[in-house]
């Protein structure tokens, strides 16, 4: 093996070798390298140095750029390649393009392994270091999908792989070495390899892969196949009895022995053995081979694949081969009450050992304190658990259904931060469902119900448009909804009616009927800004008119409008919205003032563009000039000038401002169109600085686009208050708490300049669609996934970035059990070539993890199967449901539904036929075997089965002279072969299945032997041979039939033997 190479250029001179090499091209060339000889260890242990020179002429030095520029960037310490740098640039040399056909290219790491490609590789211009990596027990290549080549191109083509296990044991005995060597079989099988060979001496693993991704071992491979340094094989009598222990067998017999194994975990921890086996069984319950089965099929489309997701433990003392222990079971959906506090460790014991007797050595159990309340959601529960057994094989943060967090920390806003004992898990659940609450802190149905399924109901109503996307071998159903602008107004109109409706509950808290009211507004806004009319007639110029009396003369006014006038409009209906958005600071404030101060009053009243109670207030006070100056507010920009010029005179006359009142002056300002004049130590709100903006300083006619951007730059100026959502400009004052005003504005504002501006960024929709921008819930998205819904519609926005949006959403419809819901919002969420496999994964988990919600509802199911959703996925989410709960007959015909052929074999052998063979129920046997039948090319053991079953029955009928049967038995000979092939069946089939049989399925297997054996002595006449009849009791006496029947039949056996003696005696 040659020693690794580096190559680096630094302006005329060329380097090659490792730390001592270097080549310098001139008119001669001398190379100067090391070349390491490698031990069998693969250490380098001494180096030669030689000195090569080579005879060059000028132009050398280019035809050596020219190499250098086609050899691979290799610089990694530690690595190696065959052929090395040197000689890839001497070949190169001496046969030009020898890079791009290297044979049997190899690229490793000292003490890792090693890759081997076979054939022809190119390897010219590859960054090796970027590509090639290796670590413990693994083996990556390009670990970037983006920049991995095509199959066969590169080095994503087929090789041979090798690594270097961290194994030193050179006693392995025969049983353990087996059982490594099926479990790296496995592991190779299970990604796609193909094993070759282990050498238990060296701790290589060799196996060839057709392409490349990642290869190698995980932490419970480790588990189950390193061996440890300083595990030697102690002969069991030398053990102590007090380091003993065992495995459970399997007949759940406890053999009581106890060994314990000088590489096991606990030994090295100084842990009790004991104890740590039982929270091992607790936790990792042993299941059947194939359990994994459904794994595999989900993972097949993967290329990044990590192999063995099961682990086995290392029984090295066991006369038997170790028995695997498999992946954790799910944890029990966690709800308070169900579990007594004297059933310790019920919240984690397996399906099918809950039954099995356990030695404990505390009965504490599970202790529950509802006592304790979290800021997140009002509730806490705290669990005084051994936090080991309950998280698993980490101490991490972890998420449960429905916003459950567990952890291991402090509580959420406890300010108890030290002394925290790991023995201490906290279950604090995230307030998801506050928007169904009430004043009171209680979930109603009807708040659930105005909140999602109504507003959703009329979102499903539209008009959609449905893109099917054929995803793997499954096709989904797309939708997207689809509106004009015309229609935007009645659409907007039938949200706020369901909105009106939702505030007429009389349980909302004041926050949530608040929040209501924005949303009300919001949807106002986006019919007064993004709807159109069809005009057809012409509106006369309404010039400087008041902006109220010209949108009461649309109203009254027919439909037939010319589209020149659209711009006024608009601009009238949102200085109505404006009006009506601010009326209630307007209210607020003046009911805080003295009524003597009436000019302070007529100021608030203008804030607000209540131009008419300003007028008769200033009239009623017999202020008769300013009453006739307020009523021109707004309107010609004339009046405004001549009011400003009267005051700059003012100034420059040196009037003495001191015999005013203030306020009148501000109110001259005002008039004026100098608004900042008169905010001079006044603060309001960012609407009405924008109403004040609109309506006194700019031009009547002025488009809502120019107002819009005026704003953003007096904004951008810090002369314009920040436009802050509602619920901090009027909500209370403890939910203005830590809010960035910097970051988060109202989506009222985010609409403005949407429509003051065709760009649509997508940093710019992700902050106008987050939930703080409409509300102080930062986990409610439920109104906001309709607005952005209908104005992408419209063709207001176009994005498919906003998947927060979606998933916040989702997340809240599954914290109330509307999955159906959940699946219609994913099918809603845009189809991005990037991530293809989005949408199946969504609806697939959401399946799985809440299958018990929407299979108990018919409604939700038939609406998932309305929307399109594969049954297959249903059947399949159903089958692991039932089957984790061990209701075996229903998750059997779901693993059928949904073509889980295998899966549904097993439980059929080990659990379902021999119940319903004991219960006489034939038919649905012949039915359930049947209807697998067609299949049993992808059934392992089908014939020892199933098939066991199909094949009873044709031989009873056959045995029975059945004129429909397919066999034909005439003769007892045939008759004898056919049973005989039966019983070597039957005795096959418990070879293979009789460990995983229980005690009636053994029994099922006595009772078929047993019948087919009496028809066949049955069937012994006097026609028949002495040879023949004795021939068929040899085929009873190999059937596994109980003693007894055997004594018996051996009693008929002697029998005839005798009869047979007396007639060859006489």
């Amino acid at each position: 093996m040659a020693s690794p190479s580096m190559l680096s250029i630094s302006g005329d001179s060329v380097e090659f070798g490792s730390s001592e090499s270097k080549m310098s091209i001139g008119s001669s060339c001398t190379v100067e390298c090391n070349v390491g000889r490698i031990s069998n260890s693969r250490i380098v242990s001494h180096f030669k140095k030689r000195r090569i020179s080579y005879n060059t002429d000028s132009p050398s030095g280019e035809i050596m750029r020219e190499i250098e520029a086609y050899l691979p960037s290799f610089q990694s310490p530690g690595y190696y390649m065959e052929p090395s740098l040197k000689e890839l640039a001497m070949r190169e040399l001496l046969d030009p393009g020898y890079c791009s056909r290297v044979p049997d290219f190899t690229v490793g790491r000292f003490d890792y392994g090693c890759v081997k490609y076979l054939g022809e590789t190119d390897i010219r211009e590859l960054d090796l270091d970027k590509i090639v990596k290796f670590c413990r027990h693994e083996v990556v290549v390009y670990d970037n999908e983006n920049v991995k080549p095509a199959v066969g191109q590169g080095l994503n083509k087929p090789a041979e792989v090798t690594l270097v296990l961290d194994s030193r044991s050179d006693e392995i005995e025969k049983q353990q070495l087996d059982f490594f060597v099926r479990k790296l079989r496995q592991c190779a099988k299970r990604q796609g390899a193909r094993f070759i060979s282990f050498d238990p001496t060296n701790g290589e693993w060799k196996f060839s892969v057709q392409h490349f991704s990642r290869f190698g071992l995980i932490e419970d491979d480790e588990e189950d196949i390193i061996m440890d340094d300083a595990a030697a094989v102690q002969d069991p009598a030398e053990i102590d009895d007090d380091e003993i222990y065992n495995d459970v067998d399997e007949e759940n017999e406890i053999n009581m022995t106890q060994i314990e194994f000088s590489h096991s975990l606990p030994a090295h921890l100084r842990l009790d053995p004991v104890r740590m086996r039982e929270m091992r069984m607790l936790m990792f319950p042993d299941e059947e081979e194939e359990a994994e089965d459904l794994n595999q099929k989900s993972m097949s489309g993967k290329e990044y694949a990590r192999p063995l997701q099961n682990s086995a433990q290392i029984m090295s003392q066991r006369s038997s081969p170790p028995v695997p222990r498999k992946t954790p079971l799910a944890l029990l959906d966690y709800s308070h009450g169900r579990f007594e506090s004297n059933s310790p460790g019920a919240i984690l014991m397996a399906q099918q050992h809950k039954g099995m007797p356990l030695k404990t050595l505390k009965a504490e159990g599970f202790e529950l304190d509802l006592k304790h309340e979290t800021p997140t959601a009002g509730n806490h529960s705290r669990n005084i658990v051994d936090a080991a057994l309950f998280m698993g094989r980490s101490f991490r943060v972890g998420w449960g259904p429905n916003g459950i967090l567990v952890h291991t920390g402090a509580q959420v806003g406890s300010d108890n931060r030290h002394n925290m004992l790991s023995s201490v898990v906290n279950l604090e659940k995230v307030a998801i469902d506050k928007v169904v609450r009430d004043e009171n802190d209680k979930v109603r149905q009807e708040l659930a119900d105005f909140t999602f399924d109504f507003p959703l109901n009329l979102h499903k109503g539209m008009n959609h448009e449905i893109k099917e996307v054929e995803i793997g071998s499954c096709k989904l159903k797309l939708q997207k909804l689809v509106a004009n602008r015309t229609m935007l107004s009645e659409i907007c109109r039938s949200y706020y009616d369901i909105l009106l409706r939702h505030s007429d509950v009389t349980v909302l808290s004041s926050s949530a009927r608040l929040g209501l009211t924005h949303q009300v507004m919001v949807w106002e806004l986006i019919r007064v800004l993004f709807s159109d009319r069809e005009f057809k007639g012409r509106l006369e110029s309404v010039g400087e008119d008041n902006e109220e009396d010209m949108m009461q003369d649309v109203k009254e006014a027919s439909q037939d409008v010319d589209p020149e006038a659209l711009p006024l409009i608009r601009r009238a209906e949102f200085s109505c919205w404006l009006q009506e958005s601010v009326s209630d600071h307007v209210q607020n404030e003046i009911s805080f003032l003295s009524e003597s101060d009436y000019l302070e009053h007529i100021f608030v009243l203008l804030t607000g563009r209540q131009l008419d109670a300003s007028v008769e207030l200033a009239v009623s006070k017999g202020d008769v000039r300013l009453a006739c100056l307020l009523s021109q507010a707004g309107g010609s920009t004339v009046n405004r000038s001549d009011v400003a010029r009267q005051l700059d005179l003012w100034k420059i006359n040196g009037l003495d401002f001191s015999f005013i009142e203030k306020d009148r002056i501000r109110l001259f300002e005002l008039l004026a169109g100098n608004i900042h004049g008169s905010l001079h130590d006044v603060k309001i709100d960012w609407k009405r600085f924008l109403g004040l903006l609109m309506w006194y300083q700019l031009p009547p006619d002025t488009p809502l686009t120019i107002v819009f951007q005026s704003y953003k730059h007096l904004l951008d100026q810090g002369r314009a208050p920040y436009p802050v959502p509602l619920f901090i400009d009027e909500g209370p004052p403890e939910e203005a708490v830590n809010f960035s005003m910097e970051v988060h504005f109202d989506i009222s504002y985010y609409l403005m300049l949407l429509h003051a501006s065709e760009e649509r960024e997508s940093s710019f929709l992700k902050t106008m669609f987050s939930a703080f921008s409409s509300t102080n819930d930062p986990l409610d998205y439920h109104m906001i996934w309709h607005q952005r819904a209908v104005l992408e519609a419209v063709g207001a926005i176009n994005s498919d970035d906003l998947h927060l949006l979606d998933m916040g959403f989702v997340s809240q419809l599954l914290c109330q059990g509307k999955c159906h819901w959940a699946i219609y919002v994913i099918l809603h969420m845009p189809h991005r070539e990037d991530f293809p496999c989005l949408h199946v994964n969504l609806i697939q988990e959401i399946l799985f993890q809440y299958c018990e919600a929407w299979s108990s509802e018919e409604s939700q199911r038939q609406f998932i199967e309305d929307l399109g959703i594969p049954a297959e996925w249903l059947d399949e989410a159903m089958a692991v449901y039932y089957n984790y709960n061990g209701d075996l007959s229903k998750a059997l015909e779901h693993f059928l539904g949904c073509a889980h052929w295998q899966k549904a074999h097993t439980i059929f052998v080990t659990s379902i036929a021999h119940k319903l063979f004991l219960s006489a129920k034939h038919t649905e046997i012949w039915r359930l075997a049947t209807s697998m039948e067609d299949h049993k090319s992808e059934i392992e053991n089908w014939d020892l089965g199933a098939g066991i079953y199909i094949s009873f029955y044709l031989m009873r009928n056959s045995l029975q002279g059945d004129i429909n049967s397919m066999s034909d038995l005439d003769s007892l000979e045939t008759k004898n072969a056919a049973c005989k092939d039966f019983v070597d069946q039957l005795n096959e089939s418990l070879a293979v299945w009789g460990g995983r049989l229980p005690v009636d399925g053994r029994v099922a297997y006595s009772k078929m032997a047993e019948e087919i054996c009496g028809l066949l002595l049955s069937a012994i006449s006097e026609g028949s041979t002495r040879d023949d009849q004795l021939n068929c009791f040899d085929t009873v006496f190999a059937a596994p039939i109980p003693e007894d029947h055997r004594s018996g039949r051996l009693q008929d056996a002697v029998s005839l033997f005798t009869c047979f003696l007396s007639e060859v005696a006489s």
